[in-house]
Parts: structure tokens; C-alpha cells; sequence
């Protein structure tokens, strides 16, 4: 080989060799979990971030817990620090659920999240500064949310020679969220059967008697499974046109009583009317009562307009009003004009009917 090839081989070895020494003698961290943890909500996770400082590594110990933006553009955000026997929490949230596991100078900066939420779900990176080394990890957290208890129904009827479909449905849970429909009782599941594992729906295609039984539905995601039954039947079909035909009668009864109890309300409504208008008439025909003397004598000046003067003596509506006697001349136009002597008013006749004389 030339000379020149084996002295470039020699350089990169060298260099390998320093580059492992300086490594060895760096920060590093230890820990090997898992890259992405998945979590039930409501458990503790442990997110684990041992190291082993380098030989050169004598600065004062830092430890940061960050969860990491999805976003690249936008900062980090700071959840925990460590530095010089100090705690130092940068979350309310978290502040009350996160603590450090163990003592980090024993070369453990593991952490612990206590009553997980969906919330939680993100990207955590640990950095251990010791001067001059430094390190970090990320770890990938996940929580979801175990499946509620389905609910198992028939959609439809259960007619022998109908297709039957059972449906399954959990109101919570994380996605992906699968079910699966086993049959409990009666045997195998139909050959007619299919079932849909994102919809939860079993259908059961020209069901028979023998399709009967006990199904049981599934529900499961990665944290949880929970399940529910449904007790399956088989019917005769239903008569069809002899129930459109009895619910067309039915209609047309209730139609006839609606119209008959218009009609009740309609003549009760005549029947009052009538009657009030009778007692309105009963009471225009009644007789008027008749008046007292002074009352009448009354009626009858306002009537005939006289006023009572000096020197004129009027007789009581009960003798008839037969004359009215002057006790002296009246002269209306003055004492200049000729006054009438012995002239005497025409006799007036009393009305029983009016209480008035006429």
C-alpha cells in the first residue's frame, strides 16, 4: 500500500481515539428508557434522566426540565430547575404534581408527574450542566384517556329475514379506539355477520332464530378496555298494512272528536249569547215605578217650564191639577203695557203612565 494512504489511516485512527477519550470524560446521560411513554390518565409517570459526569467536570451542578414547543419557532417552556441544592418550579400546574425522584447529585435527575392529564401530552427534554460538560434527553410522553363503559343497542328492528344492526359506542376514550363484538351465548358468531372496528357496528345479515343470544362489545385503546352486553331476539315480521291501516282509522277518529268537541264548544257559546240577550229583553219590557208626588210636581215644571211666581197659586198633582188660581195681575212687559184680568189657564189632565200632568 503507498506510504501516503497507511499515514491518512494512522491520522483518522488518532482521531477516533481522542474523540472516545474526550467522550468518556464528558457529561453523559445515562438513562436507556423508553423515547415515548404512555400513561392512563390519573397515573404517575417516572421520566428517567441518570448521567455520569465527566473526570474534567468540577462546575456547580444545573439541572433543567423543559417541555419542549412543538413548535420550533417558539421557545421552550421551563418546568423545574436545579441549582445548588435549590428547587425551582416555573409551571402552576405542575408545580404541585412534578417532583424530582432522588437526590440529583447522586447522579440521578429523574422526575415524577403524579395524576397525569391529557393536558401533560408533549415532549420533555432533561439538561444536566456541570461545567464544563453538559447533556440532555428527550422523552415523549402520551397520555390518553382509558375507554368509558359502551353503550350496546339494536339500531332498528329484530325481524327474522331483516338485516339486524347492533351498534357499540363509548362516549370517552383516546383514539385510536377499537371495538370488537364477541358472541357470549348460542354459539358461534353468525356467518353473516361483519363488523365495522372503528364504528362499533355488527351487522347480521337474513336474521334467523338461530341468530339469538348474548353479544358482547369491546371497547379498548392503548391504556384501558371496558365493555357491555345486548341480548339479542328474533320476531315474526310485523303486519305492515295492518298497522298503516289502523293508524289511518285511529286518525280519523281523532279528527271526529276534535270536530264534535268544536262543535260542543261552538253551541255553548250560542247557548250563552241567547240567554243573555233574553234577559236583556225581559228587562227593557218591564214597567218603569212610579214616582213620589213631590218627585212628579217636580217632572212636571221642569217639563212645562214654568217657575213658580209671585202672586200664582198651583194646585197638587193630586187633585188633578184642575185650575191655577192668579192672586194678582202679571205684567211681563212693564208697568207701561195692559195687563189681562181674570184671564185663566187652560185645565191640564195627569198621566198615570208618565207620573206627569200633560
Amino acid at each position: 500500500m503507498d506510504p501516503r494512504g497507511w499515514s491518512v489511516w494512522l491520522k483518522v485512527d488518532v482521531l477516533l481515539l481522542i474523540a472516545i477519550q474526550l467522550r468518556t470524560e464528558a457529561m453523559v446521560i445515562t438513562s436507556s428508557g423508553p423515547q415515548t411513554i404512555q400513561k392512563a390518565e390519573g397515573e404517575t409517570v417516572n421520566l428517567g434522566c441518570t448521567y455520569t459526569p465527566g473526570a474534567e467536570d468540577k462546575g456547580d451542578l444545573d439541572i433543567e426540565w423543559s417541555s419542549v414547543s412543538p413548535d420550533m419557532t417558539q421557545k421552550d417552556k421551563l418546568i423545574l430547575s436545579y441549582t445548588v441544592d435549590q428547587i425551582h418550579h416555573y409551571d402552576p400546574d405542575l408545580s404541585k404534581r412534578i417532583n424530582l425522584l432522588t437526590d440529583p447529585k447522586q447522579g440521578d435527575a429523574s422526575i415524577s408527574i403524579s395524576a397525569v392529564r391529557a393536558s401533560d401530552t408533549g415532549t420533555y427534554q432533561c439538561k444536566i450542566k456541570k461545567a464544563p460538560g453538559v447533556d440532555m434527553r428527550k422523552v415523549t410522553l402520551v397520555v390518553q384517556v382509558p375507554p368509558s363503559v359502551p353503550k350496546c343497542w339494536v339500531e332498528g328492528g329484530e325481524e327474522k329475514g331483516a338485516t339486524v344492526s347492533l351498534r357499540c359506542k363509548s362516549s370517552k376514550g383516546s383514539i385510536p379506539l377499537t371495538y370488537v363484538w364477541k358472541r357470549e351465548t348460542g354459539g358461534a358468531m353468525p356467518t353473516t355477520a361483519t363488523q365495522d372496528a372503528q364504528t362499533g357496528e355488527l351487522l347480521i345479515k337474513n336474521h334467523t332464530e338461530g341468530n339469538t343470544g348474548t353479544y358482547v362489545c369491546e371497547a379498548k385503546n392503548g391504556v384501558g378496555e371496558a365493555q357491555c352486553k345486548y341480548t339479542l331476539h328474533a320476531y315474526n315480521p310485523t303486519d305492515k298494512v295492518g298497522v298503516i291501516v289502523g293508524a289511518v282509522i285511529g286518525a280519523l277518529l281523532l279528527l271526529l272528536l276534535l270536530l264534535f268537541l268544536i262543535w260542543l264548544l261552538v253551541c255553548c257559546c250560542h247557548k250563552k249569547r241567547y240567554q243573555k240577550e233574553a234577559a236583556n229583553e225581559i228587562r227593557e219590557d218591564a214597567p218603569a215605578p212610579e214616582s213620589r208626588p213631590s218627585s212628579r210636581l217636580s217632572s212636571f215644571r221642569s217639563v212645562t217650564g214654568y217657575n213658580t211666581h209671585q202672586g200664582l197659586q198651583y194646585t197638587s198633582v193630586g187633585g188633578h191639577l184642575s185650575s191655577i188660581n192668579e192672586s194678582g195681575p202679571i205684567n211681563p212687559a212693564g208697568s207701561n203695557a195692559p195687563s189681562t184680568v181674570g184671564d185663566r189657564a187652560a185645565p191640564l189632565k195627569y198621566d198615570h203612565q208618565y207620573g206627569y200632568a200633560v
